[in-house]
């Protein structure tokens, strides 16, 4: 605000943050819904390419908002371009709800009475796969919002090499749900989550090896490697953990539970980087994934495995 006059720089920042609420409220609402259909109706593979699908959008993202800014349409121009494909993508979901499944009898049976939070918490098992889930997406965040800063700031690279291999965790995770798609045809959904947490830890491995920045580098793929199995597999697995009438409930706090990991755990790393050093980012994403593995193992040793659907 400059002499009395509302500064647009205020009023842009202002309405983003307005609309960013019900944005948020549907994008949720969606991320639940979808992924507990998929997860009743579909086998493990479609959940893997799903997921796939999200690292695709996300790359393209800032490739359209790029051109956008390099063809001097602006800020903008490429948010006006996302929301025409948001629009088509809504009409062309409208247009083919038809051929969507319909719940039948069995399906309806298994939609319970709505559960409270706390009746939800409840639940045997629902406290450690929160804690995984959570977990999970603050190692997924904190280590693709700093990497660029840990390797520019703690292994000298420019600015433009360290984006460039941090651009290559997405690679990792989109590349990974390709092709773990494959592999739950013949692993379970447990059996990927735990190979995703091997191929992190050697990932993280990486990061602490004295060697200069290319061992860092194959660490931040490997860690997206790692990642890629994890989230579709135990969204998925949660109808045969929890069963059928507890799933939407369960998946609904559990995509809550990411989004608190999301948005709390890589500040706090910011934290620690100013405060501290930004070189403790592997000791980090490693504490995070301890937690994490011993969530998910307290869950799997005191509940049967699920089995992938056919």
């Amino acid at each position: 605000m400059f002499f009395g006059v509302i500064h647009p720089l205020y009023i842009t920042s202002w309405m983003l943050c307005l609309w960013a609420i019900p944005y948020g409220l549907g994008a949720g609402c969606v991320d639940a819904a979808l992924n507990n259909y998929v997860a009743l109706h579909y086998a493990s593979r479609h959940m893997s390419w799903l997921h796939c699908m999200w690292g695709v959008g996300a790359s393209i993202g800032p490739v359209i908002m790029g051109l956008a800014l390099t063809g001097g349409k602006g800020w903008t121009g490429g948010y006006r371009y996302i929301a025409l494909l948001q629009t088509v993508l809504v009409v062309i979901l409208a247009l083919s709800l038809r051929l969507w499944a319909k719940p039948d009898r069995q399906t309806e049976a298994h939609q319970g009475a709505p559960l409270s939070l706390r009746e939800i918490i409840a639940i045997p098992g629902a406290k450690a796969i929160l804690i995984a889930f959570f977990c999970y997406c603050a190692l997924e965040q904190t280590c693709a919002l700093w990497a660029s800063s840990y390797l520019t700031l703690h292994h000298g690279l420019s600015a433009e090499q360290a984006a460039g291999w941090a651009s290559l965790f997405f690679f990792g995770i989109t590349a990974g749900r390709a092709a773990s798609g494959f592999l739950t045809m013949r692993f379970s959904d447990p059996q990927l989550i735990r190979l995703g947490q091997a191929v992190i830890l050697a990932g993280i491995f990486c990061l602490f090896l004295p060697f200069g920045s290319q061992p860092a580098q194959i660490g931040l793929v490997l860690i997206g490697l790692g990642c890629a199995p994890i989230y579709p597999c135990v969204i998925h697995s949660t109808p045969a953990t929890f069963g059928a009438e507890r799933s939407q409930a369960l998946i609904g706090v559990q995509m809550a539970s990411a989004y608190v990991g999301t948005c709390l755990m890589p500040p706090l790393f910011g934290l620690i980087a100013n405060h501290i050093s930004i070189g403790l980012y592997p000791v980090y994403l490693l504490a995070i994934l301890a937690v994490m593995t011993a969530a998910y193992h307290r869950l799997t040793t005191g509940q049967k495995a699920p089995a992938n659907e056919a």
